[in-house]
């Protein structure tokens, strides 16, 4: 298994950087954003993903840490392979894509090319609890799914008529909280 590669970047095609290590070029598919951050001819250190099947053995490349644990954990999602995975990716940096799944931000998730909109709501459901902190990560890459109240049933009953927890919060941000959940659900909906 191949953890991290360290070279020089030798040449650059579309999505694929080829890394010079010690002779070898190791051909890597990178996200958009790795891909501007890495220059021909400056050495480059690469996290890598493998991905075997039968007919190709392809290997994906990430400038942080952290990009490459989010690219595991979209493929860990049912239908989600590789390069859907990096097209996700390619949407921005993993601090915004994480905040877009544990808010429910489908919208966002659809941007990005081949996620249609139950591919991007089985990412949000199956990844939601999983993007937080990042092993080894410090705090400024914790992702908190703030303000919201998991425990407030009307948040929850608006989540279920398809609101983000994002639109769910703003929808009863200026409803009484005292009221019925059956109550505050009915004036979020009217607002």
């Amino acid at each position: 298994m191949i953890a991290t590669l360290a070279g020089t970047v030798s040449e650059k095609f579309e999505d694929l950087v080829v890394l010079d290590v010690a002779g070898v070029g190791y051909g890597l598919l990178v996200t958009l954003d790795d891909y501007s951050k890495l220059a021909t001819g400056q050495p480059a250190k690469l996290y890598v993903h493998e991905h075997i099947r039968e007919d190709s053995h392809d290997l994906y490349g990430f400038v942080a840490r952290d990009t490459q644990k989010l690219f595991e954990q979209l493929l860990s999602v049912k239908n989600v392979g590789p390069k859907v995975a990096l097209a996700v990716l390619g949407i921005g940096a993993s601090a915004i894509l994480r905040g877009a799944i544990a808010a429910g931000d489908v919208k966002l998730l659809q941007t990005a090319k081949g996620v249609g909109k139950r591919a991007a709501e089985q990412m949000v459901v199956e990844l939601r609890d999983k993007v937080g902190l990042v092993a080894g990560a410090d705090a400024e890459g914790l992702v908190t799914r703030g303000g919201v109240n998991t425990a407030d049933e009307a948040v929850q009953g608006l989540m279920a008529l398809g609101y983000s927890d994002t639109d769910a919060q703003r929808a009863l941000q200026d409803v009484d909280p005292s009221l019925s959940t059956e109550e505050r659900i009915k004036l979020a909906l009217k607002a």
